[in-house]
């Protein structure tokens, strides 16, 4: 019985690094749609949406077999019970990415230090994705609190894209449409880097089974 519920887990976690690549894809694709100004390129970004839509269903059930059949204590219920915490989270990720891509579709922004900012805030979000997927999958507490501390850089960038666009507003006005979509933007791939923190913290609780940060350092 332990051996198949072994590697009932073992599948359980290929499937958490299969979604994981797929949110590092899509984040991926966003962020190039909008520093190429590549509209094609967004409106894949759509489907990658739903492949990720698919995972979450899949993974879900898979738990919530898990549970129904094996019946887990303590630690493994942990693991499970932490991977249907996270899915909603990497599902809300693909939501995001998808909603950047959408901005793209149907707003002119051109390449510019604004948008080169927000691009650093996508390879910052990435590295917490797949950071905290890393850490769910290798069982490593000080790696998932390495990503809930490197949201503060997210969040750093983020300040900084948002003074700098309140800047322009400043100076010119005409540009008011273009500095609220990329504002947007960057409020998104904000909330990306929440998304990972969250997965990591569930991480956390999975080893630990203490759902604070402060308890896992």
């Amino acid at each position: 019985m332990r051996k198949t519920f072994d590697e009932q887990l073992m599948q359980l976690n290929r499937e958490m690094i299969t979604m994981g690549s797929l949110c590092e894809k899509v984040i991926a694709m966003a962020a190039k749609s909008l520093l190429e100004g590549d509209k094609e390129l967004a409106a894949k970004v759509v489907h990658s949406d739903s492949e990720i839509d698919q995972k979450e269903r899949e993974i879900e059930a898979m738990c919530l077999k898990l549970l129904l059949q094996q019946q887990p204590v303590a630690r493994d219920l942990r693991i499970v019970s932490s991977a249907l915490k996270m899915i909603t989270d990497m599902e809300r990720i693909g939501d995001q990415s998808a909603d950047i891509a959408e901005i793209v579709t149907v707003a002119d922004l051109t390449a510019s230090d604004d948008t080169m900012h927000i691009g650093n805030m996508a390879r910052a979000a990435i590295k917490m994705v797949t950071g905290a997927v890393d850490a769910f999958v290798s069982r490593d507490v000080r790696a998932a609190v390495e990503v809930i501390k490197y949201d503060d850089v997210v969040d750093d960038l983020f300040n900084k894209v948002k003074h700098e666009l309140l800047e322009s507003l400043h100076t010119s006005t005409e540009k008011a449409e273009y500095a609220l979509d990329l504002l947007m933007i960057a409020k998104y791939f904000e909330r990306i880097g929440d998304h990972a923190t969250n997965i990591a913290e569930w991480v956390v609780f999975s080893i630990t089974g203490r759902h604070d940060e402060e308890g896992a350092e």
